[in-house]
């Protein structure tokens, strides 16, 4: 069968690929055109919106390095390799994570990888057993320069989910875990924890006079409920002041008094506080 139309103009019938070829005769000829044009088929009904964005993301993950996204050395979760049995349960269940760089003397001297699960065994065993030395895994060390592309074929390949980022002088710069790449082209991944993040209820009656606070409820409702005067400059949520407060990342269990009242951080991980215990009227 023959694809070709005669020509009206009475000009040579063109075949089919040439017909679809003048139809695209604007194509794309960069990154950025491309990407308009594929913003045009959103439009115009041809991919949904959370293809669109899956698109741009795998398109743009090219262009971007590991210390674009990782997490920065401060807020990773590390984990001594004298760390008792019990210190690094506290760790496991209070951080909500699944994995955890080991360090010896310091946060440079990385020495493995900890999975979670690889405590299992410890519960039959018992406390008086457990090297903590003996069950690490390897730990991958890349550079902060390195191409996200490249390094999630990398994970791909050896089957990891993390690996370590270090500077230009061999320090540790930070932490990049799968997800996070993987977030840069699907957008971001919430998992369990990340629920919790954002409850219905934001402030909680504990008795004993004591208040189970979400770092997230806003400063405004805080106030309200508590009929206090907090106010900052630079936070607009109860866990950002607890922060700006403490001058640093917290961790569980620190404390800080604010007009008055006593913060605890009830709960938190390498990222951001997401619980507060608070007793009003301590003065």
């Amino acid at each position: 069968m023959n694809d070709d139309i005669p020509s009206t103009s009475g000009s040579a019938p063109r075949s089919w690929l040439e017909r679809l070829g003048q139809a695209f005769a604007g194509e794309p000829r960069n990154r950025e055109d491309l990407i308009e044009e594929l913003r045009h088929a959103r439009e115009n009904g041809l991919v949904d919106g959370d293809t669109l964005v899956m698109l741009e993301g795998a398109l743009s993950v090219s262009d971007k390095q590991v210390a674009d996204v990782m997490v920065p050395r401060a807020q990773v979760v590390w984990i001594s390799i004298d760390a008792s049995l019990q210190e690094v349960l506290r760790v496991v269940t209070t951080s909500g994570h699944s994995r955890f760089p080991v360090h010896g003397e310091n946060e440079d001297d990385v020495l493995g990888l900890l999975l979670a699960k690889d405590l299992l065994r410890h519960f039959a065993n018992g406390a008086e057993h457990f090297e903590l030395r003996r069950i690490l895994r390897p730990l991958t060390l890349i550079p902060e320069s390195k191409k996200l592309n490249l390094l999630l074929k990398e994970f791909r390949v050896a089957r990891t989910h993390m690996a370590v980022v270090v500077d230009e002088y061999g320090g540790v710069a930070g932490l990049i875990t799968i997800e996070d790449v993987l977030e840069e082209i699907v957008g971001e991944i919430d998992d369990e924890h990340d629920a919790e993040d954002k409850p219905e209820v934001q402030i909680l009656a504990q008795g004993d006079g004591l208040y189970l606070v979400q770092a997230l409820t806003p400063i405004d409702d805080f106030n309200l409920h508590f009929r206090t005067r907090l106010e900052s400059e630079t936070s607009d949520t109860i866990g950002g002041l607890v922060v700006e407060e403490l001058g640093h990342l917290p961790e569980l269990g620190d404390s800080v008094e604010i007009a008055g009242l006593m913060f605890e951080v009830a709960k938190a991980d390498a990222r951001r506080v997401h619980q507060l215990r608070v007793r009003p009227g301590i003065i």
